[in-house]
């Protein structure tokens, strides 16, 4: 390896929005995440869905989904 031309690498802590805590290496020193392994969807099989200014709602008011079926 040449000296002087590579980034300095860090022992790094990824925080989580669920509160998951992973421990590894990186050029960054802390990183902070809202989705990881521990609660996506792909890996837990289950969906969460994330409400961003009240979409769902009206996606639902829009195609009348929030009444029950007969």
């Amino acid at each position: 390896m040449k000296k002087e031309i590579h980034p300095d690498y860090h022992e790094t802590v990824i925080s989580c929005s669920c509160g998951n805590v992973i421990k590894t290496g990186s050029t960054r020193k802390d990183v902070k995440v809202e989705i990881c392994s521990a609660c996506h969807p792909f890996f837990t099989g289950k969906q969460k869905i994330v409400d961003t200014a009240g979409r769902v709602e009206k996606f639902k008011r829009k195609y009348n989904l929030d009444k029950k079926s007969d």
